[in-house]
């Protein structure tokens, strides 16, 4: 009794070498199966997945990637760590990876690979991460740097029409409520050109205007101030405007102009969406595939703009053509460059809004009162579905007037002629958009995605041959995904000029769509 404890055996150091029995048959019944696997740097077996069934683990993101554990001596003879490795740098990413990295962080990611399976998960991650970034320069083009629009906010704060240059007396375009004119301002030794916008009277939301956030579909402001108009403006509509003399001296009536809160925006409107339609019978008539494939970029933007404003819980104050302004874009498409004007995309802003005090109006009770609602209720208070399906007749010089809905009584909506490949989804997503029950219609984002399939695919002839599964759909992404990549790379290496908007909203639809919204998507387009 009186004789000490035993002192511990000499086996136990072998755990700096090797790990006991017991806790690797705990790690059986563990959740998290590859952490025996880490002890040795070894990649654990990856479970297989039902057939179409993405994994919910990506390649790129397994653990087994990580800084590796260094093993230790038993804790309870508490003795300091002997003998451990070095801890090692974090693997890289597929998202860091660069043509330029060194091959010491390379072979990192490479070692624990899997055979070409592995390779192919890195691939992707990287192009995934590629497609982002390119989308994100682009977009940077068309709407210019964040910093930048802050700096011309801080330098236009405080500034009223004395500091800005009148370029044009009378307005580069006038929408349902408002005038734009075209007017230049200093900044940095270098003249810009702004919208100066200009509200007609009963017309103002220009508070709820100043709140939302940056996106290329919704009209940005960078200034605002209130100020009597110069005697030099043409407001077109007011009486006795044509007529003003702009010659000698400036007129005794100056008085009698309105003082009023002026916005500038950074991107000058030359067209309202109306005067486009309008002027495009012939272009409508003698290339239908291409005026129809302009209808559904356009729409795009619409549905885009839309979606923005409901994360801002905000709402489109007036969504008829006469106030979706036209902006041109930076340059025009390659493909298009030497053309007429006419074949170019423009840029398509959303310029009125309202603040939304119901998130979503509910179903109504009778479906019938609520289509006849929606055909003869203030623009404002039309859903947005409503609103975007009339605009797809608007746009294809279909009328559809109140005059002519009467039929609908009888489910039957105006005919849109087959002149193209797009007119017969453009019919779909129209009878979708207007359907009797508001709570069988298609949302926005789901109209967005249907826009998105009819111009970039998959097109119906896919599941010909091949029956419609999940793998398929992500097969085509992924192939399609790095064959977007490797054009852009080829038009690099040419003319040399910017990425269009098109370009952009193509790299948007890559870079968000998988497998399964397609799967939904094509089931309503394709029904």
């Amino acid at each position: 009794d009186l004789l000490p404890p035993p002192l511990p055996k000499k086996q136990l150091q072998r755990a700096e070498s090797l790990p006991e029995q017991g806790p690797s048959q705990h790690c059986r019944g563990d959740p998290t199966p590859w952490a025996g696997s880490i002890l040795y740097g070894i990649p654990p077996a990856h479970p297989r997945h039902e057939e179409g069934a993405p994994s919910s683990i990506p390649p790129w993101d397994r653990p087994s990637w990580g800084p590796k554990k260094p093993l230790t001596k038993s804790q309870s003879l508490g003795e300091p760590v002997a003998r451990s490795s070095p801890q090692k740098a974090p693997s890289p990413s597929p998202a860091e990876l660069t043509f330029g990295m060194v091959d010491r962080e390379l072979g990192q990611l490479l070692q624990p690979l899997e055979g070409p399976a592995g390779v192919c998960g890195v691939v992707l991650g990287c192009q995934a991460a590629s497609l982002a970034r390119l989308s994100a320069r682009i977009q940077e083009e068309l709407v210019g740097l964040e910093e930048w629009q802050q700096l011309l906010e801080a330098e236009l704060a405080g500034k009223s029409w004395a500091a800005l240059s009148i370029l044009d007396w009378e307005p580069c375009c006038e929408s349902r409520d408002a005038w734009y004119f075209r007017v230049g301002f200093t900044f940095e030794q270098t003249q810009l050109v702004f919208a100066a916008k200009v509200p007609k009277p009963g017309c103002a939301s220009l508070g709820v205007q100043s709140s939302l956030g940056a996106h290329c579909s919704i009209q940005r402001l960078i200034g605002r101030f209130t100020d009597r108009l110069p005697w030099e403006l043409v407001l077109p509509g007011i009486p006795g405007e044509q007529s003003q003399s702009r010659s000698g001296e400036e007129p005794a009536r100056l008085a009698t102009r309105p003082i009023l809160q002026v916005l500038i925006s950074p991107e000058v409107p030359y067209q309202t969406l109306a005067g486009f339609v309008k002027g495009s019978h012939g272009l409508h008539r003698t290339s239908p595939g291409h005026y129809e494939r302009l209808a559904c970029l356009l729409l795009l933007q619409v549905c885009m703009g839309l979606e923005h404003l409901r994360v801002q819980n905000v709402g489109q104050g007036d969504l008829c053509p006469e106030n979706l302004l036209l902006v041109q874009c930076p340059c025009p498409p390659r493909s298009q460059q030497g053309k007429e004007a006419s074949l170019s995309l423009p840029r398509l802003l959303i310029s009125s809004f309202f603040k939304v005090k119901d998130k979503r109006r509910p179903c109504s009770t009778s479906q019938e009162q609520d289509w006849t609602e929606g055909l003869t209720a203030p623009p404002s208070l039309v859903a947005d579905e409503l609103n975007v399906g009339m605009l797809i007749y608007q746009i294809l010089h279909v009328d559809i007037s109140l005059e002519n809905t009467l039929g609908f009584r009888s489910n039957r909506l105006p005919e849109i002629p087959s002149l193209s490949i797009y007119s017969t989804g453009l019919k779909r997503l129209a009878v979708l958009l207007l359907h009797r029950d508001p709570c069988k219609r298609v949302s926005v984002e789901q109209a967005r995605s249907i826009l998105q399939v009819l111009l970039w695919g998959p097109r119906q002839e896919l599941f010909a041959r091949s029956k419609k599964t999940l793998t398929l759909l992500r097969s085509w992404v992924e192939v399609k995904r790095a064959l977007l990549l490797l054009k852009f790379a080829e038009n690099s290496a040419g003319a040399g000029a910017s990425p269009s908007l098109e370009e952009w909203l193509c790299c948007q639809y890559f870079k968000e769509v998988t497998e399964h919204t397609l799967y939904q998507v094509t089931q309503a387009l394709y029904a």
